[in-house]
């Protein structure tokens, strides 16, 4: 079995985690949650829990935060969907009096997941959420055995994730092309589109 993170039964995660569902649809909202779950086994295979830069609740935050822009808020937000989803994700931790220096830690960190080679080289914070909310998709997973993922999985469905957020992030690309900037992850899904590959983001255990 998958151990799930106390912090998820802590008081606070409960109006982080409606908000988290009241803003995107279920399979994103379970995404973002297996993530988290990813994020904290990193911790520990980077035996990292004993340094500096490890802050439980900024990790929780800006992980099971990452992608609140890829619903209705979102939509209406004129950047790409990172940039809007760590606007979103601050404009809520402001909201319950988190202090400026732990919302810019966090917004980076969400601002920067899909930025391969930056959010790497940033701090803890930003690599451990690039690389969660990557092994969700299959990437960097080898830690993670079958049986894990398929208990996991149990308590938070995929529900096609892949395609539902490609077909996310693409649509808010078409309505609004400033979303799609180059080198984006919006602009390489909208023009794999347009040449009319039908793949979707790769996933280890499907879509």
């Amino acid at each position: 079995m998958i151990p799930i993170p106390a912090t998820l039964s802590e008081p606070f995660a409960v109006e982080t985690l409606e908000f988290l569902r009241s803003s995107v649809p279920e399979p994103v909202a379970n995404h973002c949650i297996r993530s988290y779950v990813y994020a904290e086994l990193l911790v520990d295979q980077w035996h990292m829990r004993d340094h500096e830069e490890y802050r439980p609740l900024e990790v929780f935050y800006a992980v099971t935060l990452h992608d609140v822009g890829l619903g209705p808020a979102g939509e209406q937000q004129p950047d790409r969907f990172e940039v809007a989803s760590a606007d979103l994700a601050c404009d809520f931790l402001q909201r319950q009096g988190a202090d400026r220096v732990k919302i810019d830690r966090i917004w980076d960190a969400i601002a920067l997941n899909t930025s391969t080679g930056i959010a790497h080289r940033r701090n803890l914070l930003c690599r451990v959420t690039a690389v969660a909310t990557g092994v969700d998709f299959g990437a960097e997973s080898d830690f993670v055995t079958d049986d894990m993922a398929a208990d996991l999985h149990s308590r938070y469905p995929r529900l096609r994730t892949a395609s539902s957020m490609q077909s996310a992030i693409v649509g808010q690309a078409k309505a609004n092309p400033a979303k799609a900037p180059l080198a984006s992850l919006a602009l390489y899904l909208l023009t794999t589109e347009n040449m009319g590959s039908d793949e979707n983001i790769a996933a280890r255990w499907g879509d």
